[in-house]
């Protein structure tokens, strides 16, 4: 009795691991071409809050061609990358089903550090020689979305 019992146990933790495992991978991966729809600007220009970034962004030159994940997330490797477009895809969606989504938009410390790693990655030749610590919005003034006016190289 004791061997048909640990029997069914262990097939029923076997369905339970494949269900898990199932289950896992479709939110790891999402429905098909949710992935590239999330990484698209106007999915990030969904929310009422992102209107005036999408906006200022449709209007910012050259940055234009740029999606929002090519500057606001890590882009050293692929699997930081998705980790980090997790974390901050989940937080997103946390707050704005919660109704505690901000009005007016602020990048975290995280966030500037990884906007300066991409700034540098994207103009890594025409930055060698300068002071790569100072963050670049300082001087291009007008690719932060909230700020207007020409841009200033001080």
């Amino acid at each position: 009795m004791s061997d048909i019992k640990s029997k069914k146990i262990l097939k029923y933790l076997a369905i339970i691991v494949v269900a898990g495992a199932a289950a896992l991978f479709l939110l790891l991966l999402g429905p098909p071409n949710l992935l590239a729809k999330s990484e698209a600007p106007i999915f990030c220009g969904g929310c009422h809050v992102m209107e005036s970034e999408f906006e200022a962004w449709s209007h910012a030159g050259a940055h234009r061609r740029k999606k929002c994940v090519d500057c606001h997330l890590p882009n050293q490797n692929m699997v930081i990358h998705y980790i980090w477009k997790s974390i901050d895809g989940m937080k997103d969606v946390g707050f704005f089903f919660s109704g505690l989504a901000p009005e007016r938009i602020r990048i975290t410390e995280h966030g500037k550090k990884v906007l300066q790693t991409n700034c540098i990655r994207c103009h890594e030749a025409t930055v060698t020689m300068i002071n790569q610590e100072r963050p670049c919005w300082d001087c291009h003034r007008r690719i932060a979305h909230t700020r207007t006016g020409s841009i200033s190289t001080l």
